[in-house]
C-alpha cells in the first residue's frame, strides 16, 4: 500500500500510459512524464525548460487556452516527424500558472482508418474501372449488333426486289 498521496501521485504521472505534459505561462515545458518522452522519442532533460515550440512545433491552442482560461477536449494532432498522432485534452491550471495536456497516442488507429480509406478509394476506383470496361464492351456489342443488322436488311432488301422483279 501507498503511504503517501504524493507518493500516489508520482505512481500515476510515472506509469500513465498516456502523454502527460504541463508548460508554464511563458510556453516553456515543465514537466513531462516517461509516456510523452516515449511518443516524442525524448529524455525529460532534454525538453524541461526549453520552449514548448520546440518540441510540439506550435503552441497556439496552448495559448489560447491559457489567454480564455478554457478547455480543449478531443483535439486530435499529427506530429509527422514522431510518427505520431494523439487525441489531446489542453486544460489550464491558474493557481499553479500553468497549462497541461494529456496525449492519447491513436496513432494505429489513425493508421488504420487511413489505410480503411485507401482501401475504399482503391475498390472505388476499381469498380469505375470495371464499369467504363462494361460500357466500352457494350458498345462494341451495339455496334456489332448494328453493323449485322444493317448488312441483314440490305441482303433483305435485295432478295425483296428479286422476288418483286420475279413477280412481275
Amino acid at each position: 500500500m501507498v503511504t503517501s498521496e504524493k507518493t500516489l501521485w508520482e505512481l500515476l504521472w510515472e506509469y500513465d500510459p498516456n502523454g502527460l505534459i504541463v508548460l508554464n505561462e511563458n510556453m516553456t515545458i515543465a514537466v513531462v512524464n516517461p509516456a510523452l518522452c516515449k511518443m516524442f522519442k525524448v529524455t525529460a532533460d532534454e525538453v524541461v525548460g526549453k520552449p514548448a515550440v520546440s518540441l510540439l512545433g506550435t503552441v497556439d491552442e496552448f495559448q489560447r487556452v491559457w489567454e480564455n482560461n478554457e478547455v480543449i477536449r478531443g483535439k486530435e494532432k499529427e506530429y509527422p516527424q514522431y510518427n505520431l498522432y494523439v487525441r489531446q485534452v489542453l486544460f489550464s491550471i491558474r493557481d499553479q500558472n500553468a497549462i497541461a495536456c494529456i496525449m492519447v497516442d491513436i496513432t494505429e488507429e489513425w493508421q488504420r482508418k487511413k489505410e480503411l480509406l485507401e482501401l475504399k478509394r482503391e475498390t472505388v476506383a476499381k469498380v469505375n474501372e470495371v464499369v467504363d470496361n462494361q460500357m466500352k464492351v457494350a458498345q462494341e456489342i451495339a455496334g456489332l449488333l448494328g453493323e449485322t443488322t444493317a448488312e441483314t436488311k440490305v441482303s433483305l432488301l435485295k432478295i425483296l426486289k428479286l422476288v418483286e422483279r420475279e413477280t412481275l
